[in-house]
């Protein structure tokens, strides 16, 4: 006859007493159950408080599942956040290898895994709980927005996922956490032509006046994101298909790829900035560079940001508080308020689902309103 027996696992959980300057501390260390390795946990100024938190901690290590079939417990591997983190950033980077995510994502992803890390990097992932979480997302969308409160949180729900494969954690805290709604939100900011031209005009009068114009037009007239306008390639455009000019976009957030016609100004601005590029490495003697990036230095390396160009020009222009996604919204809403439909400003924008260009259907309710007032002063003339 077979018995089965319970196997115990005693965590070995030590406080340190430490000298220091201005008398003494009490480090409380643990051997990870996992590892084997000796771990440094937390510091306290009293005795009493770092037995407390090593009875904690015991309990804490000692929790699991026996497998009475296996004769073993479920040990816990007890990682912090950030080891976890750290981890999770190299299967991030095996992805971009592999192509399932591209690099820009990755830097994305990375950048919002530092702040995360700040807030949660030398507590056990096993001791932050779901009401921790909660006050977070909350903190984040009261002083920034809920949409960088669920960036964040899918931040963080990916580190809680890659603990649980590692076994850091027993269950996961941020599992049912849902993301906060974005309606509220949505940026709907655009300019009309008379706007558009004060900007443009004002970009003239900065460091970045031989580009800047370029890149407004594409954004405005082709409703070109950031992403999409800084990786074209001079391949990407034909100037010369059909006397008009054709220009590719690909936007790696949703794996868009759109073909438009060059609209007359955009292809004028990036004429004008071909020819400056061409003038300038001839006068320094560059007769090749490593990149065929349209928006590039003389030199070839790429053109990373504009930020601050763009915000002197909206100064100038007398814009405040908008971005340069915005244009994307001046193309949108300019669409519709020359007569296009929904549908048509989801294709021209490159948008997954209708739903997403929902968002301006109030712009098509008020052309409806001008048109019925235009009907009803034509029923007026016949009475």
């Amino acid at each position: 006859m077979r018995y089965s027996r319970r196997v115990t696992i005693v965590a070995t959980v030590v406080i340190q007493k430490r000298k220091k300057a201005d008398g003494h501390s009490y480090a409380v260390l643990y051997k990870d159950p996992m590892s084997r390795k000796t771990k440094y946990y937390k510091s306290f100024k009293r005795k009493k408080d770092a037995n407390n938190a090593a009875h904690e901690l015991r309990t804490l290590i000692d929790t699991g599942k026996v497998n009475e079939a296996d004769e073993t417990r479920t040990r816990m591997s007890m990682m912090t956040f950030w080891e976890v983190a750290e981890i999770l950033q190299g299967e991030w980077k095996k992805r971009v290898d592999t192509g399932e995510i591209k690099p820009k994502t990755l830097d994305e992803y990375t950048a919002f895994l530092r702040i995360v890390t700040r807030e949660f990097g030398d507590t056990l992932l096993c001791q932050i709980t779901r009401s921790q979480l909660l006050k977070y997302r909350q903190n984040v969308a009261s002083q920034f927005s809920n949409v960088t409160s669920n960036r964040r949180l899918f931040i963080l729900k990916q580190v809680f996922k890659q603990g649980s494969k590692l076994k850091a954690l027993l269950n996961d805290p941020s599992s049912d956490i849902s993301y906060l709604s974005e309606k509220a939100h949505e940026r709907n900011r655009f300019l009309l032509p008379a706007e558009l031209d004060r900007l443009v005009a004002a970009s003239l009068k900065t460091r970045a006046k031989f580009y800047l114009p370029a890149l407004i037009y594409l954004g405005a007239e082709h409703g070109a994101s950031k992403q999409e306008a800084l990786s074209l390639t001079w391949a990407d455009i034909d100037f010369n298909y059909e006397g008009q000019g054709l220009i590719r976009f690909f936007r790696t957030k949703n794996s868009r790829e759109r073909t438009e016609f060059l609209m007359p100004r955009s292809k004028e601005t990036l004429i004008a900035w071909r020819d400056h590029l061409e003038t300038a490495r001839h006068r320094k003697n560059i007769t090749e560079t490593d990149s065929n990036l349209v928006f590039s230095h003389v030199e070839g390396r790429p053109i990373k940001g504009f930020n601050n160009a763009f915000r002197r020009a909206c100064a100038l222009a007398g814009l405040a508080d908008f971005h340069f996604h915005d244009l994307r919204h001046t193309f949108c809403s300019n669409l519709l308020l020359i007569g296009s439909g929904l549908k048509d400003v989801k294709e021209m924008i490159g948008h997954n689902d209708l739903s997403m260009t929902d968002r301006y259907s109030h712009i098509t309710m008020g052309r409806k309103r001008t048109l019925q007032g235009l009907l009803a002063e034509h029923y007026a003339r016949t009475r």
